[in-house]
């Protein structure tokens, strides 16, 4: 294969983007977090294509960072990415911080992930992203509402 197809290949791996003002914060990353950070929204719309009851995910700016919500469905908590300021090479996932999401990850997959308080999932561009248990979570915050709903009814009835 040519140096021009792999170009080509890695050009149109990654969804389009739908909102001018999201493709630009993508932009503004360093070339190596674009790329990182791009793997990971591509992961988030994977998993949501997947995961029944979620449907068309909705990409906007929240806060001025790349947010992802299950508007269609309304099944989920709100997903957003961004590089960690002043950390070269860092950058993170976030979810609501008043859901129990990351106590959720934390329990199960603590040691293999890396938190933020209560509201981020922690990356270095160093290091290899544990896919398995990163998709999991992206599909518990994508399911949380739904989930929440499960649990009050089981607990009401």
């Amino acid at each position: 294969m040519t140096k021009k197809r792999n170009s080509q290949i890695a050009a149109t791996r990654y969804r389009p983007f739908g909102d001018p003002a999201v493709a630009a914060v993508f932009k503004r990353y360093p070339p190596d977090i674009r790329r990182r950070l791009m793997s990971l929204r591509q992961l988030i719309f994977d998993t949501a294509r997947k995961t029944e009851g979620v449907g068309e995910l909705n990409e906007t700016l929240k806060w001025g960072q790349p947010a992802y919500l299950t508007s269609a469905s309304g099944s989920g908590s709100t997903i957003r990415i961004d590089a960690l300021k002043g950390e070269e090479g860092g950058y993170a996932l976030y979810v609501h911080c008043q859901t129990s999401l990351v106590d959720t990850f934390r329990s199960i997959y603590g040691d293999v992930l890396t938190f933020g308080g209560n509201r981020s999932i922690l990356f270095d561009a160093k290091n290899t992203v544990p896919e398995a248990p990163l998709q999991h979570c992206i599909r518990l915050a994508l399911t949380y509402k739904l989930t929440m709903t499960g649990s009050r009814r089981k607990s009401s009835g």
